[in-house]
C-alpha cells in the first residue's frame, strides 16, 4: 500500500533538507505551484531527484550582505545590473534551481522588460550567489542551467565556481570582478557588516571605491 501526502503537507525544520527521487518534470512543476511563491524553503531539481532546502534563519543575511556588496560595487564601476533573487531558473526535462540570489550584469541589457523568466528566450543569469549549500544537486542544476559563475559562500570563506564546458571550476578569480581579490574581499565584508552592522560596513565601502 502505498501512502500520497500533499507536498505542502510536509514542514521542514530549518537547517534540514529532504530528497526526493524518481520526479518527472511534469511532477515537479505541480510541486513548485502547490508550494507557491511565498515560503522559506528552496527546490533544485536535476534528472529526476528533487531536493527541498528549508535554510537557517541566519543562511538569509551572508547572501544578502554580499548582493548589497555586489551592487555596491558595479554602481561604482557605473556598471548596468538587475537583481533577480532566488526566480526558478529552468531547463524542461533536466533541471530547475532557486538561487539564493542571482545577477544579470554583463547581460543585463538582455533582460529589460522581463517579468516571466524563460531560458528559451533570455540567457541564464551571469552570477549566482549560494550561501551554506546542501543540496547535492546545486552545482548539477547550475551546470545544466548555464551559469557561468557561480559563489558559495560558506564557513566564512567563499569559493567563485567558474563553468567550463560541462563542469565548475574553481578559481580565486571573478569573471564579474576580474581585477578585485573578491575571495579576500567578500568574507572579510561579510563579517564586518555583521560585527559593526550592515549599513556602516556598506557606507565605508562606498567611501572607499
Amino acid at each position: 500500500m502505498s501512502v500520497t501526502i500533499p507536498i505542502q503537507a510536509i514542514e521542514l525544520t530549518p537547517g534540514s533538507h529532504i530528497s526526493i527521487n524518481n520526479i518527472s518534470w511534469q511532477d515537479f512543476e505541480e510541486i513548485l505551484t502547490n508550494l507557491g511563491e511565498k515560503r522559506n524553503t528552496r527546490v533544485a531539481y536535476y534528472h529526476g531527484t528533487l531536493e527541498i532546502v528549508s535554510p537557517l534563519a541566519l543562511h538569509e543575511r551572508p547572501h544578502r550582505i554580499i548582493a548589497y556588496i555586489v551592487t555596491a560595487i558595479l554602481d561604482s564601476q557605473g556598471r548596468e545590473w538587475d537583481d533577480f533573487g532566488s526566480t526558478t531558473l529552468k531547463r524542461p526535462q533536466i533541471a530547475g534551481i532557486e538561487p539564493d540570489t542571482c545577477f544579470y550584469i554583463q547581460n543585463a541589457n538582455s533582460v529589460k522588460g522581463c517579468t516571466n523568466m524563460n531560458l528559451s528566450i533570455y540567457p541564464p543569469p551571469d552570477l549566482a550567489i549560494e550561501a551554506d549549500v546542501t543540496s547535492k544537486n546545486t552545482l548539477d542544476a547550475y551546470i545544466a542551467i548555464g551559469v557561468p559563475e557561480v559563489w558559495i559562500y560558506e564557513n566564512r570563506q567563499l569559493s567563485i565556481n567558474i563553468l567550463n564546458e560541462n563542469s565548475y571550476v574553481q578559481s580565486p578569480n571573478s569573471l564579474v570582478f576580474p581585477d578585485l581579490p573578491i575571495t579576500q574581499l567578500i568574507p572579510q565584508l561579510v563579517q564586518k557588516a555583521i560585527d559593526e552592522g550592515t549599513s556602516k560596513m556598506l557606507r565605508e565601502l562606498k567611501s572607499q571605491l
